[in-house]
């Protein structure tokens, strides 16, 4: 396996140093997508290992994805990782994502938190369970945590796959393309870190949107290929 490990950050100074130091030692290479952030983001990535490529204007998380797997696509990798930049992903639980791709028979493994009310922000909590089990619905498949940003994909199983997101909806996006691919999928469990800061993703609102695109991306749209 060669991975490259990928982060969409904006405005995320504080905290990506730290996210890169974390994940330099499970991965081959580190990519950061700074996208067009204003304090720094792209000085802490760099001076903590990773690549940076960067965004004149912020342009949004799906954009910043679609960058980074570009990028990746034109490389020798044969996976992906893919995680956030602001520390809500513990890189202690890449090993077990890491560990799950190598069988033959998965080409994506999503990290799946497990929700608790008393831990998470109520609108955060409703959102997610909510979302997540009518997302299920529409990829055909049971996945517990259909919006985790912390996934490995095995690069063959992306090629020709064409996303168009635009913002946090790229996730379902991804999943739902190559679910009708027949691609195989492995969940593991993660653990759910959010006394990081607030959250940038707006629980109600994105989810809603990212239900309705999901119709269109599983119902509505031809599959088309890069």
């Amino acid at each position: 396996m060669r991975i490259c490990a990928v982060l969409p950050a904006f405005n995320e100074a504080s905290a990506v140093g730290r996210v890169v130091a974390g994940i330099r030692p499970h991965v081959d290479t580190v990519l950061v997508v700074d996208d067009g952030s204003n304090d720094g983001t792209s000085v802490e990535a760099h001076a903590a290992g990773a690549l940076v490529v960067r965004h004149a204007a912020n342009e949004g998380k799906g954009r910043a994805l679609r960058t980074a797997l570009t990028w990746v696509l034109a490389r020798p990798f044969t996976h992906a990782l893919l995680m956030d930049a602001d520390g809500q992903h513990a890189a202690d639980d890449a090993p077990a994502l890491i560990a799950a791709g190598t069988h033959a028979d998965v080409d994506l493994v999503i990290g799946e938190r497990v929700f608790s009310r008393d831990a998470m922000p109520a609108a955060r909590y409703y959102s997610n369970v909510v979302g997540s089990w009518a997302l299920s619905k529409f990829v055909g498949v049971p996945v517990a945590d259909t919006q985790s940003g912390f996934r490995l994909v095995r690069c063959a199983a992306l090629r020709g796959v064409e996303l168009t997101a635009r913002g946090y909806e790229i996730e379902t996006e991804m999943l739902i393309r190559l679910m009708r691919r027949r691609a195989r999928l492995k969940c593991v469990p993660v653990r759910a870190v959010y006394d990081v800061g607030p959250s940038k993703l707006r629980p109600v609102r994105d989810t809603t949107r990212t239900c309705f695109l999901a119709v269109k991306y599983r119902f509505l749209s031809r599959e088309r290929v890069a």
